[in-house]
């Protein structure tokens, strides 16, 4: 059933993770006397009023579209609700490992520069939020369920 809302707590979910693309998780990161500002894409450094693409990170990507893409195709296994179940618990060990991931990356690209609550952006938010989404969707995928199981034994 695609107009539960376990599939709109899927999608929010996997939106969440394309958003990393857009938002930074590092900004004004002072180094060198430049400014710094870490995404999913890179790392970025302001050159002269210029933002100049410094580091890339391909691997990063390409792993966060396959991350993004997770929920989305929990949503289309609306038959089988046990699998629905195992993927979320699934989907939200790798956005935990993801994150961890993400997070030395970005570490190992500041070359150990101070960073304040200041430099944190809206992408380190966007993690946690797609974490809590997938749990509500699988609270959701269990209700109905549940659901199913006790109109099943009423026949």
């Amino acid at each position: 059933m695609l107009q539960r809302i376990q599939s709109i707590y899927l999608l929010l979910a996997s939106l969440a993770l394309v958003a990393l693309y857009i938002f930074p998780l590092l900004h004004n990161i002072p180094l060198n006397g430049l400014t710094e500002t870490i995404k999913v894409t890179g790392a970025y450094q302001e050159v002269n009023g210029q933002i100049i693409h410094s580091e890339p990170f391909a691997a990063l990507s390409i792993v966060t579209a396959l991350v993004a893409i997770l929920p989305l195709v929990i949503i289309f296994l609306y038959n089988n609700r046990v699998l629905q179940i195992t993927l979320c618990y699934s989907a939200i060990l790798v956005i935990i490992g993801y994150s961890f991931w993400l997070s030395q990356t970005a570490k190992a690209a500041i070359y150990g520069a101070d960073i304040q609550f200041s430099n944190y952006g809206i992408g380190v938010l966007l993690l946690s939020l797609s974490i809590l989404l997938v749990v509500l969707a699988q609270k959701a995928i269990q209700r109905d369920d549940k659901l199913v199981k006790s109109a099943d034994r009423l026949r």
